[in-house]
């Protein structure tokens, strides 16, 4: 994964987060409630391992590869998360969403993806 291929990856999710893709999506928060689909997304691109961390009474899930995290979902918080990187799955992930809220911000982030 170059930093080219990183940075046009997140614009993509960026521009492919709605209400289709979370039920707590909001135009002021586009982050909220994309955690599942993001961090199956990225899993699909980049492969790595799917983690998650206790947020309240929730499950946060991110991203880990290459010893870095990646969690492109860390502004929906006022406050930072605390990684405390529990192993997940993809299974796991996607029990927390709909298979069509993950299939949909799948195909918009190919589309949305520049062509190389």
């Amino acid at each position: 994964m170059t930093d080219s291929d990183l940075n046009d990856f997140i614009t993509a999710v960026r521009q492919s987060w709605s209400v289709e893709t979370s039920p707590r999506w909001q135009p002021e928060n586009p982050a909220r409630g994309e955690c599942n689909v993001t961090s199956l997304v990225f899993n699909d691109r980049f492969g790595g391992e799917i983690l998650k961390t206790p947020v309240g009474d929730q499950w946060h899930f991110y991203n880990h590869l290459d010893g870095k995290i990646y969690d492109l979902t860390a502004d929906q918080f006022p406050v930072p998360p605390i990684y405390l990187n529990v192993p997940s799955s993809r299974a796991e992930a996607l029990a927390g969403t709909l298979l069509k809220r993950y299939q949909t911000l799948a195909r918009r982030v190919s589309e949305n993806l520049p062509i190389k």
